[in-house]
């Protein structure tokens, strides 16, 4: 395949996706065909419980921005970006191994979730303890979160409920019921919200990741005593680990977790990168627009959780389910892209017109991005359906390198517009090198 065609292929398949897909959604048996397909519809649910997700974030940062200061916002999210990554951390991978293993596990079923569920609690404990011991060590900034009980506390709370339900969505997905997802990104959401307001009169920065906690907390209470039970007849909670179905499940689960941590390293560090180079001003304009941004790179990520639940039914039909899941994720994600450009620093003005004059042009790099973003995303998870998982590894290890090496040299110089220059170099760059591979015949 030389390069010319693979243009040409491209360009064709760019005209076919927005062709098919103008007649799907704009008549009434085009959509009932598209929910008719498990593909879509799991995808539809993750797709909505992201909507949900960015759009009560949406609210609950603009009540933040307007009842806490700058400094707060920004120590507080700082908070929450190492909350997400230490829950990512302590899932050990094992949210793959059970959309991989589940469906076929038959009376080892009960058994597999619960094994996952005490092993991912008791790694959060652990591991939310020895980072808020070594504070002073990775991130001085943040050393507020032992001075006082209840910010110590809130803070192992966050970390735990957020790690168990971030496995249970898992169990909800491996099952093609998503739906379950987006009502508990709904309870975990209106919860935060009715939250914010009233701990900032007395709990300051501590109040934001507080009722991010408290919203965490409840929704795991949920989903165990009534969604789990109610997907899966019979369910109860036990406390024993099941070794024999771990094993089953730890070399493919230990591979994904290596790529996890590696891909959610940016994540965590260039929050904690910005606020100790730039100061915690900067890192509110930055984590703001990111947030903002977050809803566009959750379109290929939901798509592909999907792909990776049918694949793994189906590995037989797996090209006619990646080709699908390109065109679904280019068809809703280009036309939100160009509404950034469009809007985008409109959005940033509901937060306070600092954040607009600071981090739009920021806002629009990181909407760029996504668009290579989705081709490595779609990409990286194919592989995990076949089991390729050194390609995966490799090929987001060298992503991360870039963007944290671009962003280490960038900062210091342009800002927080580093980091949106940096991810989107590093994203393009996988990107022709998923190409090369394609037109070498390497996949």
């Amino acid at each position: 395949m030389n390069l010319s065609f693979f243009i040409r292929r491209l360009l064709s398949f760019i005209k076919e996706t927005f062709t098919d897909g103008v007649k799907t959604l704009t008549s009434r048996e085009g959509l009932k065909r598209l929910y008719g397909v498990s593909l879509y519809r799991n995808a539809i649910y993750l797709l909505l419980n992201s909507a949900a997700v960015a759009v009560l974030g949406f609210v609950f940062w603009i009540l933040a921005t307007r009842f806490y200061s700058t400094e707060e916002v920004g120590l507080a999210s700082a908070t929450i970006a190492t909350a997400s990554f230490l829950a990512t951390l302590s899932t050990l991978g094992l949210g793959y191994g059970i959309i991989r293993f589940l469906p076929n596990s038959g009376q080892k079923s009960y058994a597999l979730v619960n094994s996952c569920l005490i092993i991912g609690g008791l790694v959060a404990i652990v591991v939310s303890l020895i980072f808020l011991a070594g504070l002073n060590l990775w991130s001085p900034a943040l050393v507020f979160l032992r001075q006082s009980p209840l910010a110590f506390g809130s803070f192992v709370v966050l970390v735990v409920a957020w790690a168990l339900t971030l496995l249970l969505q898992n169990v909800f997905v491996a099952q093609k019921r998503a739906d379950f997802a987006l009502l508990g990104s709904i309870i975990h959401g209106v919860t935060k919200l009715a939250m914010v307001i009233p701990l900032a009169a007395f709990l300051y920065a501590s109040g934001i990741f507080t009722s991010w906690a408290m919203g965490w907390t409840l929704l795991l209470v949920i989903s165990l005593l009534f969604f789990l039970p109610r997907l899966q007849s019979g369910y109860h909670p036990s406390f024993t680990i099941k070794r024999e179905v771990i094993n089953e499940i730890a070399q493919f689960s230990l591979a994904n977790y290596i790529t996890t941590l590696i891909a959610a390293m940016p994540v965590f560090i260039l929050p904690l990168m910005i606020v100790n180079l730039l100061g915690a001003e900067q890192n509110a304009y930055y984590y703001i627009a990111y947030a903002i941004a977050t809803a566009l790179f959750l379109i290929p990520r939901d798509i592909s959780f999907s792909l990776f639940a049918e694949g793994s039914h189906d590995e037989q039909g797996l090209t006619g389910y990646v080709r699908k899941s390109l065109k679904f994720s280019f068809l809703i994600l280009i036309p939100l892209v160009i509404l950034i450009f469009l809007i985008g620093d409109k959005i940033l003005l509901l937060f306070g017109e600092a954040y607009s004059q600071e981090a739009t042009k920021l806002l629009w790099i990181l909407a760029l991005s996504s668009l290579p973003g989705t081709v490595n995303t779609i990409y990286f998870y194919k592989k995990r359906v076949e089991k390729k998982m050194k390609t995966v590894i490799g090929l987001s290890a060298l992503t991360v390198i870039m963007i944290l090496g671009l962003s280490c040299f960038l900062l210091p110089t342009m800002g927080i517009m580093g980091a949106g220059i940096a991810r989107l170099t590093g994203g393009v760059i996988i990107t022709l090198i998923i190409t090369g591979r394609l037109l070498m015949k390497k996949d």
